[in-house]
């Protein structure tokens, strides 16, 4: 059920069969010269519109803003703080909750360090003052590192790289506008730098021209798979007491 596109009788009454709602997350954010700005919003809200119709829970839009870093310098990138995104997540979970909903899946198709990390503090917030919740936090790269990795002929893909470029190539192929060169970033870790252009000016981080139509479909299968065996273990844990 797509949150935006129903009534509020409509609302009342799928929530008699589930109070679970699902909260995508993303970016505007460069992502090479051959993808669009919104690839981390576009590929997470696209994944989980084929998980809902697999199982019947609430959809929320898309939170298209996320903590960039690495690439907040980059143009189109337009980031939030890690602080204006545990606010952002607090809230509107919290009034879910008042709406009558009670399990919560906080899924990000960006997999930025401090983003996933604000979204988590959120949720440990609203763990310890709403009672009889369920939360989970969860980027699919992060749970699916090895099976994705599996897909890929580019050893380290990441960013832009071989496997978003697939996904995109499966889901709105007519985004896609070339291949940019395989790149990595020369950041000089553990250090943080101020002037991180100088050190990843291309925004790619793998080699896109790997990607392909038939990785992509077979990547949206691992991601809708994995997301609905999570929401299924939902029934197994107990709720906040």
């Amino acid at each position: 059920m797509i949150l935006e596109n129903i009534t509020m009788a409509e609302f009342k009454r799928h929530l008699k069969k589930t109070k679970t709602i699902i909260f995508p997350f993303g970016t505007v954010e460069e992502h090479g010269s051959h993808l669009p700005l919104n690839t981390d919003t576009l590929i997470i809200y696209e994944v989980l519109k084929r998980v809902i119709k697999e199982r019947k829970v609430f959809l929320a839009p898309p939170v298209y803003f996320g903590v960039c870093t690495t690439t907040g310098q980059h143009p189109g990138t337009i980031s939030i703080t890690p602080e204006t995104l545990r606010r952002l997540t607090y809230d509107i979970v919290r009034d879910a909750y008042k709406k009558g909903l009670r399990s919560f899946f906080l899924i990000t198709g960006h997999g930025g360090g401090l983003h996933s990390s604000a979204l988590k503090e959120a949720a440990e917030i609203l763990i310890e003052e709403l009672r009889g919740i369920k939360i989970a936090v969860l980027c699919p790269y992060d749970i699916l590192r090895k099976e994705l990795a599996d897909l890929a002929e580019t050893p380290g893909d990441s960013h832009a790289g071989e496997i978003e470029t697939s996904l995109v190539l499966y889901l709105s192929p007519e985004l896609v506008k070339g291949r940019s060169k395989e790149d990595y970033p020369k950041l000089p870790r553990p250090f943080v730098v101020k002037d991180k252009i100088k050190y990843w000016r291309s925004g790619v981080w793998g080699n896109p021209e790997k990607a392909s139509r038939e990785k992509g479909e077979k990547a949206v299968k691992l991601i809708v798979r994995k997301i609905i065996d999570i929401i299924d273990q939902a029934e197994t844990v107990p709720p906040v007491s």
